[in-house]
Order: structure tokens, then sequence, then C-alpha cells
């Protein structure tokens, strides 16, 4: 069996903050960091989703994590075709208009291609010191499966090459009856990640709990079972608390997972209070994970 991180989508969430989670003594971001890198061996940053990172922010990241520590790094908005707030581009980038959401169609080619030299540039630290995991790219509801968008999952993984870009769909589409065999094919002849997730089930974004292994990095997110999934407050769409029944009928699921993929990393996004923290400690107990 290849190895299996388990770790969460946050560590500096608010709510997480004041559930009490951390000891009174963590009281700064750098001792946060450090007291959440004792617990787990991995993190995903989210941050970087609705902001692209600076440089030297990812060098604080690095000087403040063990060696073997893992970070995720999710892809900026822009990058994934979702509506990017103006305010988020980096100043010198941002284009004359009255819009506050953009698209990439809406930038000049040429500051499109910045924001990808930036975005990946930044991460130089975490790349130096062996800290840099996958770059999770989390596709919208509307990427459905089609040529041009699989042509664009080839775009990303040489963008991001050496880098490793995985993959996470929000399109019912991608597995869709004979659909399924056909995305996994895909991936696995072009040796890319696909993040398997669990998420609740019959809405627009949904899709199914598929876990394969499409190379030899397997990535699974835990997004809960919230009866308020299309809620505009994050707490409420991601506030769900697994029972460790739940956590132990996944157990066997990702041990076999992780006997297809030379690493495997399992992530709780159910980021209300400490919900995300204390599952992965279960899970991680479950599976016998560091």
């Amino acid at each position: 069996m290849g190895d299996i991180l388990v770790g969460t989508a946050s560590w500096t969430d608010r709510t997480l903050l004041d559930s009490g989670w951390y000891p009174q003594t963590a009281d700064t971001p750098e001792k946060r960091l450090a007291y959440y890198a004792r617990q787990f061996p991995l993190v995903e940053v989210d941050a970087t989703y609705y902001s692209p990172p600076a440089e030297a922010t990812a060098r604080l990241w690095a000087e403040r994590t063990p060696a073997g520590f893992t970070f995720n790094i999710k892809a900026f908005s822009l990058l994934t075709g979702h509506p990017t707030r103006v305010s988020a581009l980096y100043k010198d980038l941002r284009p004359e208009t009255d819009k506050k959401n953009i698209y990439p169609d809406d930038l000049p080619a040429q500051a499109y291609e910045e924001v990808w030299s930036r975005f990946l540039s930044a991460l130089d630290p975490l790349v130096e010191a062996g800290r840099l995991g996958a770059l999770l790219f989390q596709f919208p509801p509307w990427f459905t499966i089609k040529r041009d968008n699989k042509q664009y999952l080839l775009e990303v993984a040489k963008r991001c090459a050496p880098l490793r870009p995985a993959y996470e769909f929000r399109h019912a589409s991608w597995f869709d009856g004979a659909n399924a065999d056909e995305t996994l094919a895909f991936l696995r002849e072009h040796r890319l990640p696909y993040v398997c997730v669990d998420m609740p089930q019959g809405h627009r974004s949904s899709v199914p709990p598929v876990l394969a292994a499409t190379a030899d990095l397997a990535v699974v997110r835990f997004h809960g079972h919230s009866d308020k999934w299309t809620s505009k407050d994050i707490h409420e769409k991601f506030g769900y608390h697994y029972s460790k029944r739940e956590l132990a009928d996944w157990a066997p699921k990702l041990r076999e997972l992780a006997d297809e993929a030379g690493q495997t990393h399992v992530l709780m996004n159910n980021c209300y209070r400490d919900y995300a923290q204390t599952n992965a400690k279960t899970l991680a107990g479950l599976l016998g994970a560091d």
C-alpha cells in the first residue's frame, strides 16, 4: 500500500480559531502553523483560490513547517475559469472595467500569461524546501466533459510541469454513464491525478464518490453532507461533522485506493469550527496513517 497523508483544507479559518482546537500558547500565525504541522503531515491552502500567493508568504510557510510536511495549493480562481474579483488580481494587471468579476477572456493574452507565471513562481520556496505536494484545480459546475475542456486539462499539466496539478470536477457529465470510463481512461493515459470527492448528491455541482487512481498520486477531498450545500454561507455549506461510523466505512476504500497509487492525499474540507481537524485525526487513526 502506498503512503496515505491525512490533513485538512484549512488551518486559519476564523471558526476554527474560535473553537478552542489550538492551545492558548498558539497565539500567532507562526505558532498555529507549527502546532498544526505537529498534528498532521498535510494541509491544503484554500486562500490561494481567492487571491494569488506572494512568494514571501510561501517562504514563511516553508520555514514554519518541518521537513516532510506537505502543502497542497488550490489554484487561483482565474486559472480554473471561475469568476474572479478584479481586486484579487495583481494591481498592474487589473483591466480598466466596471465589472466586479472577470473571466480569463476579459484579460489581454499577455496579462493572462503573466498571472500564470506569477502564480507558479510564487511557489518556488515550497518547491525548494520539498514542501509542495499537488496543485488543486477545482473546476466550476459549467466545466463539462467536452473536447476543449479535455485539452485544457492537458494545457494545465504542460504549464505546471514539473509541478503536479490534480483535477476536481464539479459537473456530473464527467461520470454520467459511459463517460466515467472515458474520463478515467483519459486521465490515466496522460497520468493526470484525479481528485475523488465525497459530497452532497442531487445538485448541479454534484459528482459521485468514484474512487480511482489515475496517476501515482491520488487525492480525496471530503466536503461533508450538509443539507445547506447551496447556501452562500460557506460555514453552512461545509458545516458537517462525519460520524466515526461514516469514516470507518471509508477507511477500507481508502486503503484500496492507496494500493493503486504511490501516495494518497486525504483532505477534510468540512471546515467549520474543529470539524475537519477532529475528523481528520479520527480517520488517520482508522487508517493507521501518520
